[in-house]
């Protein structure tokens, strides 16, 4: 399966990472903090981030994470809503 599942989103929404490998968690984690106003990646974070990834990745992680808040932020000035792709229960074919 590609993505997450349904249980998983809303697992994330509610807080709930207990299911999620230490590393997903340490992502959802940074992503939480970059998206706070002003973001705030401390150190004891990034030192969790490093015991999973090398500086390389979390330069990807963390710029995949910035275009994905700018878009978000960006989007509210317009009043851009959902493009509906997100329905509970649909489900993509596997890769």
């Amino acid at each position: 399966m590609y993505g997450l599942s349904d249980e998983e989103i809303a697992a994330i929404r509610e807080g709930q990472l207990e299911a999620f490998a230490p590393a997903e968690v340490a992502l959802l984690r940074m992503a939480d903090a970059m998206a706070d106003t002003p973001s705030n990646v401390n150190d004891e974070l990034y030192a969790e981030l490093r015991r999973h990834f090398s500086e390389e990745q979390l330069i990807e992680l963390a710029a995949t994470a910035a275009l994905e808040n700018f878009r978000a932020r960006y989007h509210r000035v317009f009043d851009v809503g959902s493009d509906g792709l997100y329905r509970k229960g649909l489900r993509f074919k596997q890769r």
